[in-house]
């Protein structure tokens, strides 16, 4: 190293990591996170401290804002001008500050994301409020610390009157950790700090009632309330924020009407981001978007499709765009110079503390002014009352050195005294003003007590603080802009579908899909049908039902498992799409196959499911009653819901009060009738009691019907395509187990039995067959005719085709009807064997075959 030159070689990883952490404290320290005390950051403190100096007050002409810039700049915050300035613009802003601290005049932004005017243009000067941040700064309430060149000096926290942490909150990123901390009400946030002052052991529940929860500047709704508790007992939590929205009707379109967005939410970015998901299929029932925005307040407009459901288009809304935030609280602050995680109660005992050491200081300071004006006036007492005495030493002296000299010597006056008697005016001689001086003496004397009192009373200075704040709170308090929600924490995916009635179908395969009812129109009786759904050419749908989105589906498989499902989880297809395998929703064993069904509107209703039941039926005859709690807490592997001998398989499962009449058909073409109190509850696990008697090996169950007003028809239907409707009366009541009656005349023409339902005029049929064609009809197109004839045709079959499924449709579903339409659901068979005729009971009908 050449002499004169200054080059100090150093270790660059010590250099760099102290650099670092002297770099990391400034900005932790110095310019990131705010003080507990105040609630601001310096830039903040800094702006107002010199609108302050420079007398820019509220009652004050607007100045320059370069003006102020440069003033902040070149005293007492040596970085760069933009900081500065967008510090200024955003505490003018009224949707970034609940409570704004700067009047603005000029462009200081939008709520749309529009940068503010340069400074040059726009004027400002301080809002009233802001001038309680200040209050007092002048009697020595806090400490001052030399500016960057130490030619002035600033004050290292303000005295403020306002809770400013809490009322307005404040957000940054310093190194290695970030604060963010929500914005309250202040009225809410004074009746808080009231309550910890009136009680310092007050609970953070009990602070919470008070205070309730944020109140954000842009008003919108806390969505669930949490995270709201959370952040209050911990410091951190996740507050779910929506914008406010209501519908409208014009005509017979419906309109979403905004009014309010999520804080710190940008409106032109939210609406474009809401165009592009339009665009890509993201959400759909949107026509247009309007931003009709103005004078009189927010208003964006969402036009709704004719077809589409606003409910439903408005939770999508909250769920892809920013109509829905999330404003994560992190309350970090700076305590007596360190970071510190802190809950509402601390922010709450920093702010009285710093409080109370402004009052005291305060107090203490005026104590003192109190006594030196007090020290003076007796001074001024004694020369009133010697005034011809002090007139001639006055006048005897050359000097007011001497005078002063002369008076201490005389009347025993401290240099204070006699100077300010030799100060003291000719006009302050007569009587008037003499009164006067005595009148003041006696008046600060008082004063000079109060202030010894206050300072020797914790109570009367935590009055005082409790006055000021009730004074603020007279001046500046104002309703909250933020709604609450209490009890609504996270989407319902039921919030995203409407309710509407779908057709669910499933192929041979395991293939399910969803359909809309629409797509199948109502077709007359013989006619041929409509393509329902694509299958391969060993596949065939075997089952069909309606259920609304918003059901819960139970699945029951061959094996006697169950199974749960959300209509809206099943995927949705075309009348001629295929759908998807099961496999690939649910957790089906491979070998397993789904073969009955039951909806229900809620598992969460204890009444409902204590007072209902599941009647399950298999194809050897078994039948089983379980009560419907038993299955109302969903598993993801699903339960055993029944006990399945190796050689049957399950066939129906029925959805019933306890109060119906059961029948059971055979595709040989008979049907038992009996009541449902013959078969009693049984465990979930057991494998039921003998419901109907076949009369070969060959022969098996078709279908279940459960009846419980007896008002409703018996509607048969063959495979080939033939079907009639019959009275409930024409059936006999007997007990379970027996052979049962002929339902319907089977000949080669009408094939074996496929369907069995109980219907009335009011609903449509929907029939399925095995190439998938679907025809949906009225029931009442169906002719009515005795028990035991062949029917009439109800389908056109092409050759070789044949009926493989038949659901009942009831176009207007009471909510709480508990019957067989909760599930309609059939199997195709393949046999084709002809039975007698005959009613005939088998030997053990009354024999149990229950299984535990």
């Amino acid at each position: 190293m050449s002499e004169g030159e200054r080059i100090i070689r150093v270790n660059i990883e010590e250099q760099m990591k102290s650099a670092y952490i002297d770099y990391s404290m400034s900005v932790i320290v110095a310019r990131a996170l705010p003080d507990v005390r105040d609630g601001f950051k310096p830039v903040h403190r800094r702006v107002l401290y010199g609108m302050y100096d420079l007398g820019i007050l509220s009652n004050r002409p607007y100045k320059k804002s370069a003006r102020i810039v440069g003033e902040v700049l070149g005293k007492y915050h040596p970085h760069g001008d933009s900081s500065v300035y967008f510090t200024m613009v955003r505490m003018a802003q009224h949707w970034s500050l609940r409570y704004p601290l700067i009047d603005g005049q000029g462009n200081f932004g939008s709520v749309d994301g529009d940068g503010p005017a340069a400074m040059r243009y726009t004027e400002a000067r301080m809002a009233k409020i802001a001038e309680e941040t200040l209050a007092d700064l002048d009697k020595n309430t806090v400490d001052f610390q030399p500016n960057f060149d130490e030619s002035l000096s600033e004050p290292t926290v303000l005295p403020t009157r306002i809770p400013q942490l809490l009322v307005n909150g404040t957000s940054g990123i310093a190194v290695g950790m970030a604060t963010n901390m929500a914005p309250h009400n202040l009225s809410d946030s004074i009746d808080a700090i009231i309550a910890y002052i009136d009680n310092n052991e007050i609970e953070i529940s009990e602070l919470i009632d008070i205070i309730k929860a944020p109140d954000f500047p842009t008003g919108g709704i806390i969505y669930g309330y949490q995270g709201v508790k959370e952040a209050y007992e911990t410091g951190r939590g996740r507050i779910v924020l929506r914008g406010k929205a209501h519908i409208e009707n014009e005509g017979n379109r419906e309109k979403i009407i905004v009014t309010e967005i999520p804080y710190m939410v940008n409106r032109a970015e939210m609406i474009q981001k809401t165009a592009d998901l339009v665009n890509d299929k993201k959400i759909e029932g949107i026509s247009n978007v309007n931003d009709e925005s103005g004078r009189d307040g927010m208003r964006v407009v969402y036009d709704i499709k004719r077809d589409a459901m606003s409910n439903v288009v408005l939770n999508k809304l909250y769920k892809y765009t920013a109509l829905q935030t999330t404003f994560n609280v992190n309350n970090i602050a700076l305590v007596n110079g360190r970071p510190r995680m802190l809950n509402l109660k601390d922010i709450i005992r920093h702010f009285v503390d710093h409080r109370h050491d402004v009052v005291t200081r305060r107090t203490q300071y005026e104590l003192e002014q109190a006594e030196k004006r007090a020290h003076i006036l007796a001074g001024l007492i004694i020369a009133s009352d010697n005034i011809d005495e002090v007139i001639a030493i006055i006048r005897g002296s050359s000097t007011p050195d001497e005078a002063r000299e002369k008076l201490i010597n005389r009347f025993e006056l401290t240099e204070i005294q006699a100077r300010a008697i030799v100060d003291m005016r000719l006009r302050q001689l007569t009587g008037l003003e003499q009164d006067k001086l005595h009148k003041e003496y006696e008046e600060i004397m008082e004063r000079i007590e109060y202030y010894k009192e206050i300072l020797a009373d914790l109570s009367l200075r935590m009055g005082i603080i409790k006055d000021e704040l009730y004074e603020i709170k007279a001046k500046y308090g104002d309703e909250r802009r933020t709604e609450i929600v209490p009890n609504a924490e996270e989407f319902n995916p039921e919030d995203f579908y409407a309710d509407e009635d779908m057709a669910i179908t499933i192929s041979h395969l395991g293939y399910i899909k969803r359909t809309p009812l629409s797509e199948f129109r109502t077709q007359g009786r013989g006619g041929v049908g409509s393509k329902g759904g694509t299958t391969r050419d060993e596949d065939f749908l075997e089952h069909i039902f309606v259920a609304s989105m918003h059901n819960t589906l139970l699945l029951f498989t061959e094996k006697g498992r169950c199974y749960w499902l959300k209509v809206y989880q099943i995927p949705e297809g075309s009348r001629a799409s295929k759908g998807r395998a099961i496999q690939n929703i649910l957790n089906i064993d491979s070998e397993d196959k789904v073969l009955a069904f039951i909806k229900v509107k809620t598992l969460s209703d204890e009444e409902f499911i204590n007072n209902n039941y599941i009647l399950f039926a298999t194809k050897k005859g078994m039948i089983k009653k379980t009560s419907l709690e038993a299955y109302s807490r969903p598993r993801q592997n699903g339960v055993n819901a029944i006990t399945i001998r190796e050689d049957d398989q399950l066939l129906e499962a029925r959805l019933t009060n306890g109060e119906s009449q059961i029948m059971m058909a055979v595709k040989s073409g008979k049907a038992i009738r009996f009541d449902e109190s013959k078969v009693r509850p049984m465990g979930r696990t057991a494998a039921g009691v003998r419901g109907v008697s076949l009369a070969n090996e060959k022969d098996e169950v078709i279908g279940m019907v459960c009846l419980q007003n007896g008002s409703e028809d018996i509607l048969v239907i063959s495979e080939n395509g033939y079907g009639k409707r019959s009275k409930l009366e024409d059936y006999r009541i007997t007990n379970r187990g027996g052979k049962g009656v002929k339902t319907l005349n089977i000949t080669e023409k009408t094939g074996q039995l496929i369907s069995i339902k109980g219907v009335s005029d009011k609903n449509d049929l929907m029939i399925i067959t095995q190439h998938g064609l679907t025809i949906r009809l009225a029931v009442s197109s169906i002719s009515l005719l005795g028990r035991a004839t062949q029917g009439v045709r109800v389908i056109n079959l092409k050759e070789e085709d044949s009926i493989a499924s038949v659901a009942r449709v009831a176009p207007e579903e009471v909510e709480d009807e508990v019957v067989e339409d909760a599930t309609e659901l059939d199997t195709n068979t393949e046999a084709e064997n002809n039975f007698s005729d005959e009613g005939e009971k088998t030997d053990n009908e009354e024999k149990d075959l229950e299984q535990e």
